[in-house]
This record gives structure tokens, C-alpha cells and sequence, in this order.
């Protein structure tokens, strides 16, 4: 259930602007919000199916332009690609310490890939 949460959540912030407002809506109240279809029903004054609907439409949207594009997928590469770069960083930089002799030089290149790698977890 948590992982069809997340994946629900993920969907709707990376694509979640390329639903109508009701989809928006509807899907908001049932997945962030945690309210039932029949409690979205009752405050909109239409049907349990009507707001089941509407979500299943929502969903097979977003995953649709999940699978088309795959930018969660990649998004997800990334961050761990990220983690990699991160430990290879740290890892040189524990090498470089425990060196008879310092080098100024790696620890200059360490900073500057790890203001790279700093910027580009903020994109």
C-alpha cells in the first residue's frame, strides 16, 4: 500500500498540472487528503462511481505519461547516480587525508565536482 502511495504521489507531482481541475481535485481529497469516495461523493453532490471514475481516468492519465515519457524512471537514475558521485567524492577525499603528503589540488577538484553535484540536486 505505502509503495502504491508513493508512486501515486510521484505521478501526481511530476504530471499531476496535465489533469483538469476536478481530476486535480478528486485526486488530491483521495490520495493526499485520505477521504473516501464515498465522503468525496457526499461533498460534491454526485455519485461514489462518479468520483471513482474520475480518479481511475486521472491515474491512467498520469501513468500513461509516466510510461510515454519515463521521467520518473530517469529522475530516479539520477538520484542515485547522484549517491554514486557523492561517495566516489568522499571516498577520494578520505584517500587524499590519509596521504603522507595533502594534495591541494584533489581537494580543489573534490569542491568543485561537489558544487557541481550541489547544483544539480537543486534542478
Amino acid at each position: 500500500m505505502k509503495n502504491q502511495a508513493y508512486r501515486m504521489a510521484m505521478l501526481f507531482d511530476f504530471y499531476g498540472d496535465m489533469l483538469t481541475d476536478r481530476q486535480k481535485e478528486f485526486y488530491d481529497l483521495y490520495y493526499n487528503e485520505d477521504l473516501s469516495l464515498a465522503e468525496i461523493a457526499e461533498n460534491y453532490g454526485i455519485t461514489r462511481q462518479g468520483v471513482r471514475d474520475v480518479i481511475v481516468r486521472a491515474e491512467a492519465i498520469l501513468t500513461e505519461l509516466e510510461d510515454k515519457t519515463g521521467i520518473i524512471r530517469r529522475f530516479h537514475k539520477m538520484q542515485e547516480q547522484f549517491t554514486d558521485i557523492q561517495t566516489a567524492v568522499d571516498r577520494i577525499r578520505q584517500i587524499n587525508e590519509e596521504r603522507r603528503y595533502y594534495d591541494n589540488g584533489i581537494e580543489g577538484s573534490c569542491n568543485d565536482i561537489q558544487s557541481i553535484l550541489d547544483q544539480l540536486r537543486q534542478e
